[in-house]
């Protein structure tokens, strides 16, 4: 089964409220088997809308990517987020090589 990549852009608006989010998803996102390979690090936007907040996390599937984001604990740490960042996020599956 091919691993998959949650990549999120972000807008932070109300960085204390978005602290709270951060702070809550590191752990839902762990307890799904994501793990952070990119986090609000350097980038060069070289097409498309600027978003200065880069994420990119891997995890064992796309199914265990999206059951992350549906969990309690991810919602409640969304929660912060909404209001406090303008996002787009999406989940796309790693070709096997």
């Amino acid at each position: 089964m091919p691993t998959a990549l949650w990549i999120a852009h972000v807008n932070v608006i109300d960085a204390e409220a978005y602290g709270r989010y951060a702070a809550l998803a590191g752990p839902a996102i762990a307890a799904h088997g994501g793990v952070f390979l990119a986090r609000a690090g350097r980038y060069v936007q070289l097409e498309g809308n600027d978003r200065p907040r880069n994420v990119v996390a891997r995890f064992p599937s796309l199914e265990k990517a999206v059951e992350c984001y549906h969990s309690a604990a991810y919602q409640e740490a969304l929660s912060h987020a909404r209001g406090a960042s303008e996002r787009d996020l999406m989940v796309v599956e790693e070709a096997e090589t």
